[in-house]
């Protein structure tokens, strides 16, 4: 099980109400983050669970290549200092106390430089040899899903108790194209959400019929340059238009799947590393109710 951590922890921040340890600081996403963890635990029971982590959530590789990528994400550019995200102050006091409980509990937890959370789980689903969960909150890693390698997402968008399970089916239900296709139909639609423009004019239904037609993007630019392809004049102009977006962007969607990652000691504690750590950061920051829930879900039955 491969957690989109920062996604699971802005969503706990959101959605649970606020909370206060005896200093008056926030832990509510602490504790939404814990109890998620715990709930999908004990659903599940994965024998490897790894929160993977941004180490940098714009990489300046994606964005050389595509400078609107986040960029509306970008509260300040210091030339002494990296892009800074907007997380509201109340989210931010709390990311080092998730990390620390995250390591009292020996929950392992993956970064890699200059890459994104995504990265990580794409190299980490990628030759798993065992089946995969993704959970997550960002319709991007739908491109790792795959029956075949037994690679699925949990879609947390309505919620953690509402996830849902996203398999190939039902990729191809919602936006008529195979998870495969995901990244170049995201690259073709564009993403608001991360600055991605897509090609003016070509909606969703477009792109799937396009990739349908053609299979993907280098299929869809090959049938563009032929003056003999079936590529109606439409789309054909729409998309020779966006040649130099279409020359770069499938490199800033498509997920890294081999980054040099230390896969070993990746399984899921059956007890926390350091019970005496626990039972001190819960006293201290008002969490002893999801770290007794977050204990009960890592131990065997």
């Amino acid at each position: 099980m491969l957690l989109d951590t920062a996604s699971m922890y802005f969503r706990a921040f959101f959605g649970v109400p606020e909370v206060l340890a005896d200093d008056g600081t926030p832990v509510n996403a602490v504790r939404g983050l814990m109890d998620f963890i715990a709930r999908l635990v004990g659903e599940y029971r994965p024998s490897h669970l790894v929160c993977c982590w941004d180490n940098d959530w714009r990489p300046q590789w994606r964005v050389d290549l595509l400078p609107s990528y986040k960029a509306h994400r970008v509260v300040a550019e210091r030339s002494e200092a990296p892009d800074v995200e907007e997380v509201p102050d109340p989210l931010e006091v709390q990311v080092p106390i998730i990390r620390e409980v995250l390591d009292a509990f020996g929950i392992p937890v993956v970064g890699a430089d200059g890459y994104e959370a995504d990265d990580v789980i794409g190299t980490l689903a990628t030759g798993a040899g065992l089946p995969v969960d993704v959970v997550t909150g960002d319709r991007d890693l739908f491109q790792l899903v795959d029956d075949e390698a037994q690679v699925r997402v949990l879609y947390i968008a309505r919620g953690v108790s509402k996830h849902e399970r996203v398999t190939n089916a039902w990729v191809r239900e919602k936006y008529g194209v195979d998870a495969h296709q995901y990244a170049d139909f995201a690259t073709l639609r564009g993403d608001a959400s991360d600055g991605l423009p897509g090609v003016a004019g070509i909606g969703e239904k477009t792109a799937a019929t396009l990739l349908g037609r053609f299979g993907d993007i280098p299929g869809l630019l090959a049938a563009a340059d032929d003056p003999g392809s079936d590529l109606a004049p439409g789309p054909r102009g729409k998309v020779r238009a966006a040649l130099d977006y279409l020359a770069v962007a499938p490199q800033v969607v498509a997920v890294a799947r081999e980054l040099p990652l230390d896969r070993s000691d990746l399984a899921l504690p059956t007890v926390p590393r350091d019970p005496d750590r626990v039972v001190e950061l819960a006293h201290r920051w008002n969490l002893e109710s999801p770290a007794a829930r977050l204990t009960t879900a890592i131990t065997p039955s």
